[in-house]
């Protein structure tokens, strides 16, 4: 049997931290849309 099995360190679901970053970086990269629409818009 594989050591770190053993050992687990975190045992939550894989697919919760992986949507969560899905939906950080869509919303790190729709802010920077907006700031650059508002920009746009503005200038």
């Amino acid at each position: 049997m594989n050591e770190f099995e053993k050992d687990v360190q975190s045992n939550r679901n894989d697919a919760i931290d992986s949507g969560i970053g899905f939906v950080a970086s869509f919303v790190f990269f729709m802010l920077i849309f907006s700031v650059a629409q508002a920009v746009d818009l503005f200038f």
